[in-house]
């Protein structure tokens, strides 16, 4: 085994008690290119940390043996394979350096990440900003001459900052027009209860967010807005709440601090303490962030310039441990139902209900070892028996069977990986629709064409 060629040297202490017994956090593997080589990348699955390291592929049978048990000698010694000290200290201080190692440099990262969230009133856009810092590159670029536009793009702040917004307004009302250019498309006649919609990026969702989002254009703003998604990397094994507004490029969506203190008082002293312990969870989480543009462009601001308020919910999945909280330590999927339903209704005004949700996760990008793109009969026939799957569900949380979706899935052990049955039948729980409108179902491939994800858009009035 070697390290990777041209990289700089990492530090390794041997006096420091985290590098002689290293233990690794929650870590996410991909490949990456370096030079002639197929390296393995490393990044935090927490995503606490920012920072990535790559090394030789070789090291993957080294990576479960850094669960501070051992020493580096007697990882050595277990591996075999030409294993050395010097490119295993390489990568342990490497890894200690990304934060990737538990250990002071992991712990002082995770300190300013929690007092930069407590600090502040609202979390600021990530995936949003990146999104419209796109759209602006790409107008500058297509504005030169086409041999030009691969040359680098510079811009002021303010100049992004600005583009940025208008650009993402114009493909909004793009993807709007798109979306419902059918004559014959339903149309809502007033604010529904509630909504389903995608959390997968804006340029394979789009039709699903617009044909959604859409339709409530034009119609009463709610009082405020509850967006339930979904915990993808963070610590919480049960519900998680957040008490923080949320920001994105087109501005500030301030707390519903109603909602939020209505919502802690109903759960009572203990869990609601419990149900925020873990807020920092939202600080890197997409399925919330992602709705704040859509309800800004779609819904509009008041006669002050505000935004409707939002709280942000994770709902964790309940066919798991009977919809306990993962360890048992948790807020509950049922005591948040019904600590949610006392506390929307204590408040005054009309609260909109968001579902931030994705179905299935298929092929190979997810573990599984099929085939998701292509014409041939077995693919055609998988991804048939993905959206059947998928519309049988979809079917039950229409029809208000949550109980049976839950335990249909629990039963089947979730075979197609849906991300978001919690939030989807927490919403359906809490609306209690008398009418469910289902708009469109979509399932798109991403770029390498090795997974596929589906979504639906749905009003539950």
């Amino acid at each position: 085994m070697s390290d990777m060629p041209s990289q700089p040297r990492s530090v390794f202490n041997p006096a420091a008690s985290h590098h002689q017994r290293p233990r690794l956090r929650p870590v996410r593997g991909f490949p990456a290119q370096i030079g002639e080589q197929t390296a393995l990348g490393l990044a935090d699955a927490r995503q606490i940390s920012d920072k990535a390291v790559f090394t030789s592929m070789a090291f993957q049978v080294v990576l479960p043996m850094l669960d501070g048990q051992r020493t580096v000698d007697e990882i050595v010694a277990a591996v075999g394979r030409g294993l050395t000290r010097e490119p295993l200290e390489f990568l342990i201080g490497q890894l200690d350096e990304a934060g990737l190692l538990f250990g002071p440099v992991f712990e002082a990262i995770e300190a300013k990440m929690r007092a930069d969230f407590d600090g502040a009133p609202v979390l600021p856009p990530a995936s949003t900003a990146a999104f419209a810092d796109s759209l602006a590159e790409h107008w500058v670029r297509m504005q030169r001459p086409e041999a030009e536009r691969s040359a680098p793009v510079e811009m002021s702040d303010e100049y992004r900052t600005g583009m940025g917004v208008r650009r993402m307004r114009e493909v909004f009302d793009q993807w709007i027009a798109e979306a419902l250019k059918d004559p014959n498309a339903p149309v809502l006649e007033s604010l529904p209860k509630g909504i389903i919609v995608p959390h997968i990026d804006y340029q394979r969702g789009w039709v699903n967010y617009a044909g959604v989002w859409g339709r409530l254009r034009g119609l009463a703003r709610p009082d405020r807005v509850l967006i339930l998604g979904t915990n993808h990397f963070g610590q919480e094994t049960g519900v998680c709440a957040c008490d923080k507004g949320f920001e994105s490029p087109l501005g500030v969506c301030q707390a519903a601090t109603d909602l939020i203190a209505a919502f802690r008082s109903a759960l009572g002293p203990q869990a609601g303490e419990r149900v925020f312990a873990h807020r920092f969870d939202h600080e890197r989480e997409h399925s919330i962030e992602l709705q704040i543009p859509w309800l800004q462009h779609c819904l509009g601001a008041d006669e002050r310039g505000a935004f409707p308020p939002v709280m942000g919910v994770l709902i964790h999945d309940p066919t798991v441990n009977n919809g306990e909280s993962y360890d048992g330590l948790g807020v509950s999927f049922e005591a948040f139902i019904a600590a949610m339903r006392s506390a929307l209704a204590s408040v005054p005004g009309r609260t909109l209900i968001v579902s931030s949700a994705d179905l299935s996760h298929v092929g190979r990008a997810f573990g599984d070892d099929r085939e998701v793109s292509g014409d041939a009969p077995e693919v055609q026939e998988f991804r048939n028996g993905v959206f059947n799957h998928d519309r049988e569900m979809i079917q039950l949380l229409a029809n208000g069977k949550t109980d049976e979706l839950i335990a249909s899935m629990a039963w089947q052990q979730n075979p197609t990986h849906w991300c978001s049955i919690g939030n989807m039948c927490a919403a359906v729980k809490l609306v209690q629709p008398t009418r469910v409108h289902v708009f469109n179902y979509v399932a798109a491939l991403d770029e390498s064409s090795q997974g596929m994800v589906s979504s639906v858009g749905m009003a539950l009035e």
